[in-house]
């Protein structure tokens, strides 16, 4: 196992992970706000399981992340991933969010860029997400600390785009000045999430495990810092199509501003709406996306340990 880059006794490493990891090369980072703050009981524990056991089919090793009474833990037992998501009082874990924390013994699911901070620490390369936080459409400035993490953070990020419910145009171009590659796998266009079109473009096409891989060599080795993100559409027969969910998208959207509904609490909000509005469809499609990413993660990390 690769040395953790920060004091040791903030991290506790499943038990599986230290007997498994070669480096860290061979695990998949999963992050818990999905489980705590994204999705309903008791739907999020079986997200939770069918993620890990996804990636287990695949050939690698699951590391949920999450912190736990004030530690933050890198791989969860299935008892610690049913008290996560079963907790009361659960905070939402972003870059700035560990160290309270960890001093006032808290428990917390990790967003897109917490993740990715433990998961880097650990030497975890990989990670699979639903859709990354990015530029609300609001009238004041709301960017997700997401964007950051994916400019300054190399790892290999496998998602379905950004949330819908986001400003995808500014998201993309707030991507491009970072220098983060955006990939489509097996599309030239940028997944809106729930669909398969957005009308934008990727920076890149590729169509194998291998070559996100042998990208990621080539983009790291030139010296770049920022993360790979690795775009993946949900399947034409399993997606919402962007017309039907769009109108539905701008009803939650000002549904939240009538609240007064902004900062952290914003996404889980408008996502828990859609939901009411979709009639569930909305929630079904999140569930297929994440799983289908935590099987194309799993892929990309025996493709990197084997290239090693």
């Amino acid at each position: 196992m690769k040395p953790l880059t920060i004091p040791s006794h903030y991290f506790v490493l499943s038990k599986k992970l230290q007997e498994s990891l070669q480096p860290g090369q061979n695990a998949v980072a999963l992050e818990s706000t999905v489980i705590t703050h994204g999705l309903p009981r008791p739907q999020n524990l079986v997200l939770a399981r069918d993620m890990e056991r996804m990636v287990r089919e695949n050939g690698a090793t699951p590391a949920t992340i999450a912190i736990l009474d004030g530690e933050i833990h890198v791989g969860l037992t299935d008892a610690e991933l049913e008290r996560l998501a079963n907790e009361e009082h659960v905070r939402k874990i972003s870059r700035r969010d560990f160290a309270t924390a960890i001093i006032k013994k808290e428990c917390g699911g990790t967003t897109v860029a917490g993740t990715m901070f433990a998961a880097h620490r650990a030497g975890i390369k990989v990670f699979a997400t639903g859709g990354i936080g990015g530029v609300h459409e609001v009238e004041t400035l709301d960017i997700s600390t997401d964007l950051q993490a994916l400019a300054d953070t190399p790892m290999i990020v496998v998602c379905a785009g950004a949330k819908a419910i986001l400003d995808l145009p500014a998201t993309l171009e707030y991507l491009e000045t970072m220098a983060v590659p955006v990939i489509g796998y097996g599309t030239e266009e940028f997944p809106a999430f729930y669909s398969r079109r957005s009308g934008l473009s990727v920076s890149a096409r590729l169509d194998s495990p291998q070559e996100v891989v042998a990208f990621a060599k080539t983009h790291w080795e030139l010296g770049m810092n920022s993360a790979i993100l690795v775009c993946q559409p949900l399947p034409a027969e399993e997606e919402i199509p962007q017309e039907k969910i769009d109108g539905a998208i701008q009803q939650a959207r000002r549904d939240a501003h009538a609240q007064g509904i902004h900062g952290q609490p914003l996404t889980p909000f408008l996502l828990a709406r859609l939901a009411e509005l979709t009639g569930g469809e909305s929630l079904k499609a999140n569930l297929r996306l994440l799983v289908n990413n935590a099987r194309l993660a799993a892929q990309i990390s025996c493709a990197w340990a084997k290239d090693q």
